[in-house]
């Protein structure tokens, strides 16, 4: 059974750099077909695809967050990295790492992670 978790600060500073890690156990982050996605949600908002690293390594970014986001992995650790310049309040959200599964040509979002809380913030 796959697990995610992720961690990190839960306050950063206006114009600072956010940078979240997710450990995945129980499975693989190479696992063929597998996505590791950063999602995240504001306060009273919907949730917002941020970006996402494949199994084989590419990266994908959301068009409006592209200019201040990296993802990377550490496939020694089974780990995911998310870095977000440059933050402001407006970047207050819970954050997720989840997993999708490419199946027939569907994402299947099948596994997430309980969420950590990030504010931006003096």
């Amino acid at each position: 059974q796959v697990q995610l978790q992720e961690s990190g600060p839960g306050l950063v500073k206006p114009s600072q750099t956010l940078s979240l890690t997710c450990t995945v156990s129980g499975g693989s982050i190479t696992t063929t077909y597998s996505y590791w996605i950063w999602i995240r949600q504001p306060p009273g908002k919907g949730l917002e695809w941020m970006g996402a690293i494949a199994y084989s390594g590419s990266t994908y970014y959301s068009p409006s967050l592209k200019s201040r986001t990296s993802i990377s992995r550490d496939t020694s650790k089974n780990q995911l990295t998310l870095q977000l310049n440059s933050v402001t309040p407006e970047d207050t959200a819970v954050y997720y790492c989840v997993r999708a599964t490419l199946t027939s040509a569907i994402f299947e979002y099948d596994c997430w992670g309980q969420g950590t809380q990030v504010t931006v913030s003096l």
